[in-house]
């Protein structure tokens, strides 16, 4: 049986005394009352010392939100798998809509940076989802196929590589797929993993657009729906627990 993942991807928002008062915040409810889901933060890059200081001793993981397509080098600006890894990481998020669109990454480079965080010993998650004008028309099944073809290299395991689908149309809109729907793409995925890592049936797939204290219950039920990665929220303790307690 799949373990549920919760993820929080804290987007470039917070300073170091936001950062530590809600790692400290959630190691502290971690502590009192640990979850049945698995849990991880992916603060941004300046905070992920302070961070993980604060999440020290505590079950919940730390992952950084992008990393570069090398492992070192002359790339002012840019981050490293092995520097994430560094400084305690264990995850990465990498091939986020808001990456695909604002830094223009194609499904090439996204499968580059996954080669290179494995190299690492960072387990990726990685993100596929459509945009209004794609499931408008029809298209999203096609889409997140394709976007996994390019994406995705071949012969990963659920132990290195973790799937969240989000439809680019949810992400910080309020608007939500019905369960019914995501439990449809989700199957859809389930069904192009099969050729394309080693054992389909342990993958995890996540749902992520909106995701809140209100609709995670139904989202967490639906088929094939094995966590949530969980945007503004994230940035709320109270909110990202009572997601997580959604989760079991």
């Amino acid at each position: 049986m799949r373990r549920k993942l919760i993820a929080g991807n804290w987007k470039m928002n917070g300073l170091t005394a936001d950062g530590l008062t809600l790692a400290r915040d959630l190691a502290g409810r971690a502590a009192a009352e640990p979850p049945v889901a698995e849990l991880v933060v992916c603060p941004p890059a300046t905070l992920l010392m302070s961070v993980a200081e604060a999440l020290a001793g505590s079950i919940i993981a730390l992952g950084g939100q992008d990393c570069h397509n090398e492992l070192a080098g002359a790339h002012t600006g840019d981050i490293a798998a092995p520097m994430l890894r560094d400084v305690g990481c264990s995850y990465v998020i990498l091939g986020h809509s808001e990456r695909r669109a604002e830094h223009h990454e194609s499904d090439a480079l996204v499968r580059a940076k996954t080669i290179v965080a494995r190299k690492a010993g960072l387990a990726v998650i990685l993100c596929i989802g459509e945009t209004a004008e794609q499931r408008d028309a029809g298209q999203t099944l096609a889409v997140v196929a394709r976007q996994l073809d390019g994406s995705l290299p071949r012969g990963l395991g659920a132990a290195e590589l973790v799937i969240a689908y989000e439809p680019v149309w949810a992400i910080g809109t309020g608007r939500t797929p019905t369960p019914a729907d995501v439990a449809e793409v989700h199957a859809h995925i389930r069904a192009e993993l099969q050729r394309r890592v080693r054992d389909p049936a342990a993958v995890r797939i996540l749902y992520g657009g909106s995701v809140k204290p209100a609709n995670a219950r139904a989202l967490l039920a639906a088929g094939d729906v094995d966590g949530a990665l969980v945007g503004g929220a994230s940035l709320v303790a109270a909110d990202f627990w009572a997601i997580a307690k959604a989760a079991g």
